[in-house]
């Protein structure tokens, strides 16, 4: 048994912890679904109450945040903006990473590849993104949720996009 398997069996049986894993891929595609459908209250909804977001360019532990947003209404104002801002957009979400590290704590890693679609100055822009959010979660009244988000631009590109 390796060290990963023995931390996540002293909190769950295996059977409950592809259970509980799920639920928590669940709320990362959440998360991305509600970008996408342009909801931003409903994006907000995947955080705790007083949960945040915190934007990295580059290696989160090298480098200063960007921005730091704190709590369901300034995410939602944020989402909003953002959304405002493109035509459309896709979230695909990719391979993820899930410890827990309590009965209702965890850990992950989501790989994300985020493309937007906007106008600019009369031009048709493809802005993409290769995103990894590292993020704790909290398990509340039988929820899942995300406490904090680092949000890692690992990578952007923004060129002219022909239909």
């Amino acid at each position: 048994m390796t060290e990963t398997q023995a931390n996540r069996e002293s909190f769950f049986r295996p059977e409950e912890w592809a259970l509980e894993r799920q639920a928590i891929r669940d709320v990362v595609d959440r998360y991305a679904h509600c970008a996408d459908r342009g909801e931003p209250r409903e994006q907000a909804a995947v955080f705790a109450p007083d949960g945040r977001v915190v934007l990295y360019e580059g290696d989160s532990s090298a480098n200063e945040p960007l921005q730091t947003i704190t709590g369901r209404e300034e995410l939602t104002a944020t989402f909003s903006g953002l959304i405002a801002q493109y035509d459309v957009t896709t979230y695909l979400n990719g391979q993820s990473t899930i410890q827990p590290t309590g009965s209702h704590s965890a850990v992950g890693e989501s790989y994300c590849l985020a493309s937007h679609l906007l106008h600019d100055a009369g031009e048709r822009i493809l802005l993409t993104m290769s995103i990894r959010y590292l993020d704790r979660f909290v398990k509340t009244d039988g929820a899942w949720l995300i406490e904090e988000r680092r949000l890692v631009f690992d990578w952007v590109d923004r060129r002219v996009s022909r239909p």
